[in-house]
């Protein structure tokens, strides 16, 4: 998924073949039957192109980070511990990646504000 990732565009086993290659001896057939188990687990979509074909991911790495973190979270008796836990384990830079994604979201979805005394249903007297 790394390979498919990086490019962020369809590849084909050869090219990620290819890549790989440069890092250590693989067989053409393994990088075939990994992108074939990625497709038949929905993580990547593929095209014929010619003989062969292209595969492109069907979710971003940061989406599939995010799952995986969410799934973990999901999974605690005690997910306000778990968070406590995870979030004492973050790097400084971390914390302030963190800390901008917190601000991102209450950006685009700020909470509700209290209605303020007067506002609303008026009351029968």
């Amino acid at each position: 998924m790394t390979r498919v990732w990086q490019w962020n565009r369809p590849v084909t086993v050869r090219e990620v073949l290819e890549d790989l290659q440069r890092e250590r001896s693989i067989a053409y057939t393994t990088v075939m039957t990994v992108l074939d188990n990625l497709h038949q687990k929905g993580w990547v979509r593929r095209e014929v192109e010619g003989r062969a074909y292209r595969y492109t991911a069907v979710s971003t790495r940061a989406a599939y980070s995010a799952a995986l973190m969410n799934d973990a979270w999901a999974q605690s008796d005690n997910p306000a511990a778990a968070l406590v836990a995870f979030f004492g384990m973050m790097s400084p830079e971390q914390r302030e990646s963190l800390n901008d994604a917190i601000r991102i979201v209450q950006r685009d979805n700020p909470l509700p504000s209290a209605p303020e005394e007067g506002d609303g249903e008026p009351t029968a007297s």
